[in-house]
């Protein structure tokens, strides 16, 4: 599978679209880390959206936000974010995004089906 780097001044605007694209998307967040192993943040949750906020590179943060309803949002935010890499399917499908802290700590976005945008739009389920 592809993988490729997003360039940090790319980052707002890479997250807006995605966030458009991927809106109610089923994703399961993970973070991975020497210390920590793999800990799994939410599971199978719809994708609200993706937050850069860039106030230079040890206080940059990405914040990923999912869940069904407003009141029961669970917001995953890496500060000190360092890379971000979209992992794609031979067919050019989105399958997982990787977002590196400057600790060295992975949050890996994975979707549970990997389609091009395309082919379910309009039908995601509420």
């Amino acid at each position: 599978m592809p993988t490729r780097e997003i360039p940090r001044e790319e980052w707002n605007a890479f997250f807006e679209t995605f966030s458009k694209q991927h809106e109610g998307w089923l994703v399961t967040v993970e973070v991975l880390g020497r210390d920590i192993g793999a800990q799994e943040e939410a599971h199978e949750l719809p994708l609200v959206g993706i937050t850069a906020d860039l106030n230079g590179s040890d206080a940059d943060a990405i914040s990923i936000i999912v869940g069904k309803a407003a009141e029961d949002h669970i917001t995953h935010t890496v500060t000190g974010a360092a890379h971000v890499r979209l992992e794609q399917a031979e067919s050019g499908a989105d399958e997982a995004l990787q977002i590196e802290g400057a600790d060295g700590a992975t949050t890996l976005l994975r979707f549970r089906f990997a389609m091009l945008p395309e082919l379910v739009d309009g039908i995601v389920a509420e």
